[in-house]
């Protein structure tokens, strides 16, 4: 059975060569002679000249050196060709193939950029990025990484007192006087200056696929993590409204933690090369995310929705916001949406790759049965709805949530009102600029006091 390392060949035929040229650029392999595609050996012809003969066009079609054995099976001669992985990059006629699955891939336009950069030990957003200057970086940016990195207590107090320089160096974002292309879509506040498409589109489309209405995301990565969410979660969610006794419940038909997860895992590992912004499409039943993006050659969507390590397309980025403690290090995305989804009980997500992208599709949960049950949105006509009043509301639940416990935590809050931890820090500020709270103490150990009610 041919598979990702084994090809099997009838006859040898000289362009066989890039079967042999896309095992070099993978994972090695064997390619054998006199073998049908049934693993039946039928055997070869002239067994000991094509052995002299192979190893002599394999150097100079390919520059590389390879076994060949003669074998015998049932009064059947046959040839194995033993193929190492190469650490540089092997072309066939100026060209470049890859063994993906049990076939040969030629690699053109983006494909092969990363291939190659891979080769010499780059990756695409390790590249240096001129004319980005330390100074340039955005401040905002910094604060934001700076805060969910204490509090992922995944970099100390002291290494958070560096530099923005020291900084950018102890994330490994810069190389030699440079810094690298990740530096400026983490944090920068305008990325498409440099990186063009660097932003997320969301548009609401009804039953007939016509696009309602829209929004663009725009910023640094951070600053479009949460931006988007806010979006989600406010404008283009529909809330299921329940009461448990006095207490009223807004629902998101989709678990958060799985669209915040789904959101950065598109943000990380989109191949920003495409120059293609990521898509967010919302239907009334479901959430469709699309990034472009490149799977490892040997990869498929069946791996990535199985246990798999964590091979990210853009590491720099990748082990900056693990750094923010925002993801981990293990490959386990996939596998915590597919978590918070059965907790949630709704639908688990569909992955697709469609050759150019990935996407992640959420269906909604259904509707919890309620006797005064109801749903918000807010509509492109401008109409007082949910998101409109949500600031007033959030704010008294802070309120309320505070009386209840002075030592609740933000994300805490962020937690129960199902909203970003960014929205609930935003009216705290709101409401100690009007005298309504204030904190005693620090972030850790310390507590609120309310001063006067809403």
């Amino acid at each position: 059975m041919e598979t990702q390392t084994v090809e099997y060949k009838q006859t040898w035929r000289d362009d066989f060569l890039k079967e042999i040229c896309a095992f070099a650029n993978s994972q090695g392999g064997t390619l054998y002679v006199g073998i049908a595609d049934n693993g039946e050996v039928v055997g070869v012809e002239n067994p000991h000249k094509l052995q002299e003969d192979i190893p002599n066009k394999i150097v100079q079609k390919l520059g590389i050196v390879c076994t060949v054995n003669i074998h015998t099976k049932d009064g059947k001669t046959y040839l194995e060709i033993l193929v190492e992985p190469n650490m540089a990059a092997i072309a066939y006629n100026g060209s470049y193939y890859i063994r993906s699955g049990a076939t040969k891939q030629e690699l053109t336009g983006n494909a092969l950029e990363e291939f190659l950069l891979r080769k010499r030990g780059r990756t695409w957003d390790s590249v240096p990025q001129p004319y980005l200057k330390i100074e340039d970086l955005d401040e905002p940016s910094i604060r934001m990484f700076k805060e969910d990195a204490i509090r992922s207590q995944r970099m100390t107090e002291a290494e958070l007192q560096l530099t923005n320089a020291e900084l950018m160096d102890k994330l490994h974002l810069v190389e030699g006087n440079y810094l690298k292309r990740a530096a400026a879509l983490l944090f920068h506040a305008d990325p498409e200056k440099f990186i063009t498409g660097a932003w997320v589109k969301i548009g609401f489309f009804n039953d007939r696929n016509q696009l309602l209405y829209q929004d663009e995301v725009h910023g640094s990565l951070f600053q479009q993590m949460e931006k988007t969410m806010d979006f989600l979660t406010t404008k283009y969610a529909k809330a299921y409204i329940r009461y448990e006794g006095l207490q009223r419940i807004d629902e998101l038909p989709i678990p958060r933690d799985a669209l915040r997860e789904a959101i950065l895992n598109a943000l990380i590992h989109k191949d920003y090369s495409s120059f293609t912004p990521i898509q967010i499409s919302v239907y009334d039943d479901k959430v469709m995310i699309w990034n472009t993006a490149i799977l490892p050659a040997d990869w498929t969507v069946e791996t990535l929705t199985q246990k798999h390590g964590s091979r990210p397309h853009n590491p720099d980025i990748a082990a900056t916001f693990f750094r923010a403690g925002e993801v981990e290090a293990w490959g386990q995305g996939i596998e915590r949406i597919q978590t918070y989804c059965t907790d949630y009980k709704c639908p688990t997500p569909e992955w697709r790759f469609d050759g150019a992208g990935i996407w992640t599709v959420f269906y909604n949960k259904a509707n919890p049965k309620s006797e005064d049950r109801s749903t918000e949105k807010t509509t492109p006509s401008g109409t007082q709805t949910s998101s409109q009043t949500g600031t007033q509301t959030s704010s008294q639940r802070i309120v309320e949530l505070i009386q209840e416990d002075n030592k609740i935590t933000t994300q805490r809050m962020a937690d129960i009102l199902g909203i970003s931890r960014r929205s609930v820090a935003k009216a705290i500020a709101k409401l100690q600029e009007r005298g309504v709270i204030r904190r005693v103490g620090g972030d850790f150990g310390g507590h609120w006091e309310i001063i006067e009610n809403l």
